[in-house]
Order: C-alpha cells, then sequence, then structure tokens
C-alpha cells in the first residue's frame, strides 16, 4: 500500500503551505483521485488518521472527490466512461479512444478557520 507514502507526502505540502501562509488551523482538506490512477480512495481514507497524527492536520476533515476515467472515441466522437463501458465506444464499439481524465491525483483545497 503506496498510499501511506503519499499521504505523508500531502501531509508536508499542505503544512509547508499552512506556514507559508501564517495558517494556524485547517478545518478540510479536499483531494481529487482519478478513478484511473494508481491511488485507491478507500486506502487513502484509511491511512489518513496515521498521516495526520500529530500534526497540523490532526482534527481536519478529508474530502475525496473521485474524477471519472472518460475517454474521447477517435471514430465517432463521443465522450464515455472508461470503466462503464469496458474501454469500448458505447456508440460505435471503438476500442481507439483519447484520455480526457481520470489519472488525476492533486490537492484540490485547502480550508482555513
Amino acid at each position: 500500500m503506496h498510499e501511506i507514502g503519499i499521504m505523508i507526502e500531502i501531509v508536508k505540502t499542505v503544512e509547508k503551505f499552512a506556514h507559508q501562509n501564517h495558517l494556524k488551523q485547517i478545518d478540510t482538506l479536499v483531494l481529487q483521485i482519478g478513478e484511473l490512477s494508481s491511488t485507491i480512495p478507500r486506502y487513502i481514507e484509511a491511512c489518513y488518521p496515521m498521516a495526520v497524527e500529530g500534526t497540523l492536520l490532526q482534527d481536519t476533515t478529508l474530502k475525496i472527490e473521485v474524477i471519472p476515467g472518460n475517454g474521447l472515441c477517435r471514430t465517432c466522437h463521443k465522450v464515455f466512461n472508461l470503466l462503464e463501458h469496458a474501454r469500448i465506444c458505447p456508440e460505435c464499439g471503438s476500442q481507439q479512444w483519447e484520455l480526457l481524465s481520470g489519472k488525476e491525483f492533486m490537492i484540490k483545497e485547502i480550508i482555513a478557520c
């Protein structure tokens, strides 16, 4: 499970941001995770309490927004969810597509008090 290492780095990044901006307390941390990324949201949620223990983020709320894994069919130009349709365009049956979203992993928002 590489998620604990990822969360530790996120905590360091947020603490550095808080220090640079003179923030004393953070209420909520919002992450965006693509459904095609190698990071599993439920594992992030599970290791979050351990990663923030004893840090500025200890009493924060974690929110995760999952970004759908969408592709654009190169044949008919329809946008479709790659996971829901087994990477096959539901409109024309093509397997030729361009990835539009779903690989992301980012800090979307830091809500400070």
